[in-house]
């Protein structure tokens, strides 16, 4: 049976690629800084949960022990974080060569070397951290999450307005969509190139306008739509189409099903 590692597998993605992990009738590990109870919503039967530090590298070797594969869904969004995001993904492989793990997967996002955004600048720095493991290694770089357009609209909607971004077309995918690419690396067969970067996105492409529409009429929310520019980094990211692949529709869910299936688990 193969054993997989999920480092980060409380996050939105990392909580799914266990649970689907679990259904494929693999064993199952994660990785946390926090491990969830018996109780928590994020916590799954079946998987064992470890506390480990990829910071300090205190409680890898033992999470990782016995691993075959290890699937990063590990963030860093702010902070000490963000700064140490490629170093602690070095010592997560480090620890994994010293495990004996095979294959390491990283999710990452859509041309993240091309955006001077702190964020994805770190993410940038991290996959060549990983082109360079001794390990097998896959990079999965997935276009935004459905979550993240919902967050803006939710954030502003407090004050009535739901805020559109000037020129911004958006690619959005399920967290599930991604776990399932995620996973079906692992299951995959070795590949004769040792380090792969492949890129995946969902199955729609609109502006942000027509995804503030739709989410007004999932919703019921009553907020006036307004169009606003969004400078520095991200908005030229933005601008210049590099969170959309319009030939790799790989994700099914749409915002539309993912915005249901939401609202119905509220």
């Amino acid at each position: 049976m193969t054993t997989v590692c999920v480092a980060g597998g409380t996050g939105q993605v990392g909580r799914e690629v266990v649970r689907l992990a679990l259904d494929a009738g693999l064993d199952v590990t994660v990785l946390s800084r926090h491990p969830p109870s018996g109780t928590s919503p994020v916590h799954h039967d079946g998987a064992r949960y470890f506390q480990a530090d990829v910071t300090t590298g205190g409680g890898l070797a033992e999470a990782l022990q016995g691993a075959d594969v290890v699937i990063d869904c590990l963030e860093g969004q702010f902070g000490k974080a963000r700064k140490n995001f490629a170093d602690g993904g070095a010592r997560l492989l480090g620890a994994a060569a010293g495990a004996g793990v095979r294959k390491a997967v990283l999710l990452s996002i859509i041309n993240c070397d091309k955006s001077d955004a702190a964020f994805y600048v770190s993410k940038a720095r991290k996959e060549r951290v990983y082109a360079s493991s001794a390990l097998e290694t896959v990079v999965v770089r997935a276009t935004q999450f459905h979550s993240l357009v919902t967050a803006v609209f939710e954030a502003a909607a407090k004050v009535r307005l739901i805020p559109v971004f000037k020129g911004a077309r958006f690619q959005t995918i399920s967290p599930s969509d991604v776990a399932s690419e995620l996973l079906s690396e692992v299951l995959g067969a070795p590949s004769p190139e040792r380090h792969r970067t492949r890129t995946i996105g969902g199955p729609d492409i609109r502006t942000m306008r027509e995804l503030a529409e739709i989410w007004r009429k999932a919703t019921g929310d009553a907020g006036r739509i307004v169009e606003v520019p969004l400078p520095g980094a991200m908005g030229k990211y933005l601008r210049n189409g590099l969170n959309v692949v319009p030939g790799e529709r790989t994700g099914t869910d749409t915002f539309e099903s993912w915005l249901a299936k939401r609202e119905d688990s509220l």
